[in-house]
């Protein structure tokens, strides 16, 4: 393995918020490569497809030279052997948020001993944002342009 310190961010990004951002640009700070993971996640029953989900990521990560972007649909230890990447970064937002992510991490880690976990928490007025409240309010064509990336935004809307 090279001395690259290269992290992944996986997660369903359905679709990826500002929240999301703040977490990948102050990853990228503390790693030479960040690789965005986007999940398939069907359990989830995604609104937008894998492949919108890619091109939203995309477009709100252009600006980030470190940052890559990905589909996968494997166990995430599998997926961090393909990359050869031993660091996980997770968002916490809440109490609720911990308790989950701590088992995941645990679970990951049973399986893969040298894989770590970094959880990161969004700056104040991120912490509220999630994939879910966006999804909520656009159901009812409100207004996400805060809580959205402008070419997320300008996607949204072409996909609605």
């Amino acid at each position: 393995m090279s001395n690259i310190r290269r992290a992944i961010y996986p997660g369903t990004f359905d679709p990826i918020t500002n929240g999301h951002l703040d977490i990948i640009r102050r990853a990228s700070h503390m790693f030479d490569e960040i690789i965005v993971s986007v999940a398939v996640s069907q359990e989830k029953k995604p609104m937008f497809s894998l492949e919108q989900r890619i091109e939203m990521v995309k477009a709100a990560t252009k600006d980030y030279p470190s940052v890559s972007v990905i589909g996968f649909d494997s166990l995430l230890i599998d997926l961090s052997d393909k990359l050869e990447a031993n660091i996980i970064i997770r968002g916490l937002r809440a109490v609720s948020d911990f308790e989950y992510e701590l088992q995941m991490g645990y679970a990951n880690t049973s399986l893969k001993e040298e894989l770590e976990t970094v959880y990161l928490m969004p700056s104040l007025q991120h912490a509220f944002v999630s994939s879910s409240v966006v999804r909520s309010i656009l159901h009812f064509d409100g207004k996400i342009d805060h809580l959205v990336h402008d070419d997320v935004l300008k996607l949204i809307k072409c996909k609605l």
